[in-house]
């Protein structure tokens, strides 16, 4: 079959691999229908993910068929349309009893990180009864992509952690796939204002039609400058970090107010300062979280019942064929335009 294999950093290639098998009684072997590629998969290509080794297939998220079962899947059969969570759990151990499903100690993030992505024609799902949701018929499963990932992270790292409140006053760091998944869903919580920072103003332009308050362009003056005339002086309650890169962290805490939570959701590669001799006194919280999908089963319903559309999120097409113009295509998105792209067979 044909697979986007990680070659190392900075490279990566379409190429024939074995079609995976089952290999133990919990797996399901799934047909892909759709994928998509993730900022995460950007960093793996820089070389800031040391646990996905040279051979690995790329892509954690996705939509599929299921074309076999283990013995021991009873939720699942041949034939089901399922999302694929970004998270793959046991359910059973001492983390997944705590609802940590990211540190499940024998899943976690592990697709296109230590095993075999579906960046695929096929990918092999470990604990596939814990792993996988049924897709319901009236469903559009291309934008059922969006919550493999970048939905729930948004959500569970940003708006949970983040201690989103009505009425209060949000930033967000960074308008990508991410940040504008952090948008959506933190209006479930109705706050009074969210202001999206970023360096693209097509980007930004985007985040006010998808529901942000105000827009701040941190490439033209100062950021830090334009959230406090917006807030009064006082910063904002809560600061979603959506990049992962130093000067966004730095940013979230000149802008936090007195009280408030730094949420970072962002996936860091190098070091960042944290600047405790302006922060100790001010009663403020920084979090840090990989995405459990604990909220899927709850963001799934709210996608069925059209009270959040990720559709909007989708603005390229490719086949798997055009999968090395995909990723051009991702990461210029500046360019571009592009925000997340699907790739089908």
């Amino acid at each position: 079959m044909k697979a986007l294999v990680y070659g190392g950093p900075g490279q990566k290639a379409l190429t024939e691999v074995p079609k995976p098998t089952l290999q133990q009684p919990g797996d399901a072997l799934v047909r892909i229908t759709h994928t998509t590629i993730c900022g995460t998969d950007l960093h793996i290509l820089k070389g800031d993910v040391p646990t996905c080794l040279p051979g690995t297939t790329l892509g954690h998220e996705g939509v599929g068929v299921i074309e076999a079962v283990g013995s021991a899947v009873s939720n699942f059969h041949v034939g089901d349309h399922v999302l694929i969570s970004c998270i793959s759990s046991c359910g059973k151990c001492a983390f997944c009893r705590k609802g940590m499903y990211s540190h499940c100690t024998t899943g976690g993030w592990i697709l296109g990180n230590t095993i075999n992505g579906t960046q695929a024609e096929y990918v092999r799902i470990p604990h596939a009864d814990t792993s996988l949701y049924a897709i319901p018929p009236e469903a559009s499963e291309e934008a059922l992509v969006m919550l493999s990932d970048i939905l729930p992270t948004g959500f569970e790292c940003g708006v949970l952690n983040g201690k989103v409140a009505p009425g209060g006053t949000v930033a967000i760091v960074g308008a990508g796939p991410i940040g504008l998944a952090a948008l959506l869903t933190a209006q479930f919580y109705s706050p009074s204002r969210i202001i999206m920072i970023d360096l693209d103003d097509n980007r930004l332009q985007v985040a006010l039609g998808f529901g942000a308050t105000d827009a701040v362009n941190s490439g033209k003056g100062s950021a830090v400058d334009a959230v406090m005339a917006l807030t009064d002086g006082l910063g904002v309650d809560t600061a979603i970090e959506a990049v992962g890169i130093a000067p966004t962290f730095e940013l979230c805490q000149g802008i936090v107010a007195a009280g408030g939570t730094i949420a970072n959701v962002g996936v860091h590669g190098h070091k960042v300062d944290l600047h405790l001799e302006t922060l100790w006194a001010r009663n403020i919280a920084i979090t840090t979280r990989l995405v459990d999908t604990a909220s899927t089963d709850m963001l799934l319903k709210t996608v069925v019942s059209k009270k959040l559309d990720p559709a909007r999120l989708i603005t390229h097409r490719f086949t798997l064929d055009d999968v090395m113009a995909a990723y051009e295509t991702f990461g210029q998105a500046a360019q571009s335009k592009a925000l997340k792209v699907i790739i089908s067979p």
